[in-house]
């Protein structure tokens, strides 16, 4: 497997210039389009994507250890599917609305104005974790650890207190129809 270390790739499109399957070490990623394309078996480590898309990107047995990702239209992605060891993901100001974060430990994870619509966070660790002015708009939450979370600054979620661990999170008063919302009860 090929070794690539600090290399900055800037508006590479994944089908007329793909990378080579590798270990990418301290690379900067920006305004590429990676849309469609397929990073199995790639490892990125300590990497930032920025401006990037990435829809739809297949990613069985990708692993991703301390990678940022900063203004990317992430899509449709599959996390589940990442390769689980040292896996640690931080997000700014992306789109990840389809995406599934099924059953990934994402403890203390930083999630930053993010439009998070429709994701799949079922059975998912994200006990510490920080959701930041994000749009959690038919976000599923089932059998999740909300623990010590960070929710406060973030709207459109549905949570069930029921079948969730959310012992010490943290809501803002405004949110909390998205915590009762089952019970058809009126919050004035």
């Amino acid at each position: 497997m090929e070794e690539i270390d600090g290399e900055d790739f800037k508006n590479r499109n994944g089908q007329t210039s793909p990378l080579e399957i590798g270990e990418y070490d301290n690379c900067s990623f920006l305004s590429c389009d990676f849309s469609g394309f397929d990073f199995g078996d790639f490892v990125f480590s300590e990497c930032e994507f920025k401006d990037c898309n990435l829809s739809n990107v297949k990613l069985h047995n990708t692993a991703f250890k301390d990678v940022k990702f900063v203004n990317c239209k992430l899509v449709g992605l599959g996390f589940n599917f990442c390769n689980a060891f040292l896996f640690e993901v931080g997000f700014q100001s992306c789109d990840l609305s389809l995406t599934s974060f099924y059953q990934r430990s994402l403890k203390q994870t930083v999630f930053a104005d993010c439009s998070l619509h429709e994701v799949d966070f079922v059975e998912a660790d994200l006990s510490q974790s920080q959701f930041n002015n994000c749009d959690l708009s038919l976000a599923v939450f089932e059998n999740t650890n909300l623990e010590k979370a960070d929710l406060s600054s973030s709207h459109g979620f549905s949570i069930d207190p029921e079948l969730n661990k959310i012992k010490k999170a943290k809501f803002s008063r405004s949110e909390l129809h998205g915590l009762l919302g089952k019970h058809d009860i009126e919050i004035v």
